[in-house]
């Protein structure tokens, strides 16, 4: 199932008295893709939903840099919920997942780390028709 390639991944964590640092790396270091594209989401309101789509082909590393939110992931047979609220753990998402972001704290910042470019075809935007390509693709 598409849902057990997904999990948490934890990132490199150096404590400094000065404060902490994580980072991540491509290549298959901590993930198993090379990153083209990062983004993030802030500001969002109290009570707000975010995501409400799936990817075709689009790999994800989804981290809570500030704040806390959470994430369910549906493979169209099962659901996983999330709660992201550490900056060095990642959330990572296959593709032919539908996601659903909610319940923000006030400030949070979800960042988000993506394996491809900007590509509108690579998108479910309705859930009725991720369900059926995820049905379509059963042997």
């Amino acid at each position: 199932m598409p849902i057990d390639d997904c999990g948490l991944i934890e990132l490199t964590k150096i404590h400094d008295q000065r404060g902490n640092l994580t980072f991540i790396e491509g290549g298959g270091r901590h993930l198993p893709f090379d990153v083209k594209r990062v983004y993030y989401l802030y500001d969002v309101p109290g009570g707000a939903s975010r995501a409400a789509h799936g990817h075709r082909e689009l790999r994800q590393l989804m981290v809570a840099i500030s704040g806390s939110f959470d994430v369910t992931l549906d493979d169209g047979h099962r659901k996983v919920k999330y709660h992201l609220n550490r900056p060095y753990m990642g959330l990572s998402i296959a593709p032919m997942i539908w996601r659903d972001l909610d319940n923000f704290s006030s400030g949070a910042v979800c960042l988000v780390l993506a394996s491809a470019y900007y590509d509108e075809s690579d998108y479910f935007r309705r859930y009725d028709d991720f369900l059926r390509a995820v049905h379509d693709r059963q042997p």
